[in-house]
């Protein structure tokens, strides 16, 4: 069909509509709010026009606290589950024996409730009167003293925080690279070893090449999926993330609009423009890097 034919864009009229209404439009208004200073929402007037959202968030502390423990959750969180989803996803790949079952067992976590396996990691790493957690008792064991993981000292929540990404992340990342794997042509292994090709070559030279699409792909949602977490702090520390130090950007943005700070839309929009920037030059530049290490 040609592509300046009425028809065709009759066709995508009901996407082009969709999208920008519920997209282009909340971001060019987000993008208008911030910087609409002194912003009152229940008379819908503000005071002036200027960049004070930007300066005031950025000399905020509960921002430039979410803003480091965002960037300390991407930074040790994405590489490490892309890494070790890479390595299951190569175990599984190179059994046959309940290879089925293993494929379920890894992918059961992305089905479960986000709170309830984080109802699950308070009750294994939080000290209480009456017990110090089944981690603590494990550390105890080996002569090591008890860590209070959810109340204590920043380093253990934040430790908990991305273990707990780590866990939720990995079976999504688990079952793509699975299929990757899956979908590697067989023949080109048989030619390796035919050549004498070591099981390291092979696999920096042909399963890597082949399927780094998909891990280019895994990083990417994977640095964009750390970026806007909340969820998971809140089913760890409760929803006052500011007293526990553990706020992330999106949790500032949600303070900022609904929480016990909350009325200040303003401050809230610029911040969400700061997160889209951040994220915009991230993948940028993994986009940058992409075209020299991914195969397609």
């Amino acid at each position: 069909m040609d592509k300046r034919s009425p028809r065709a864009w009759l066709y995508l009229l009901p996407a082009i509509i969709f999208v920008t209404c519920f997209m282009v439009y909340p971001l060019i208004d987000v993008f208008i709010y911030s910087f609409e200073e002194g912003y009152n929402s229940a008379s819908q007037t503000f005071s002036g026009v200027g960049t004070f959202n930007y300066s005031y968030i950025l000399r905020d502390r509960y921002f430039l606290q979410a803003v480091k423990n965002t960037f300390i959750l991407v930074i040790i969180t994405v590489p490490l589950s892309t890494a070790l989803a890479l390595l299951i996803s190569t175990g599984l790949n190179s059994i046959n024996a309940l290879k089925r079952l293993f494929q379920t067992v890894y992918f059961l976590p992305y089905v479960t409730n986000t709170l309830a396996v984080g109802l699950v990691f308070m009750i294994l790493f939080k000290k209480t009167a009456y017990t110090d957690g089944l981690i603590n008792l494990l550390i105890n064991l080996v002569g090591g003293g008890s860590v209070d993981f959810i109340d204590g000292p920043y380093w253990a929540k934040m430790f908990v925080l991305c273990f707990y990404t780590i866990w939720v992340v990995m079976p999504f990342k688990v079952l793509i690279l699975t299929g990757a794997l899956a979908s590697v042509n067989p023949q080109y292994y048989a030619a390796a070893r035919i050549d004498g090709a070591s099981k390291r070559r092979i696999f920096t030279r042909i399963t890597l090449p082949m399927i780094s699409p998909m891990i280019f792909y895994l990083i990417i949602t994977g640095f964009i999926g750390a970026f806007k977490a909340y969820s998971d702090a809140v089913a760890l520390f409760g929803t006052d993330l500011n007293a526990s130090e553990m706020n992330t950007i999106v949790g500032y943005i949600y303070d900022m609009l609904y929480g016990s700070s909350g009325g200040y839309p303003s401050y809230a929009s610029a911040a969400a423009i700061v997160l889209l920037v951040i994220v915009l030059t991230i993948t940028c530049i993994n986009s940058m890097v992409s075209r020299r290490y991914v195969y397609y």
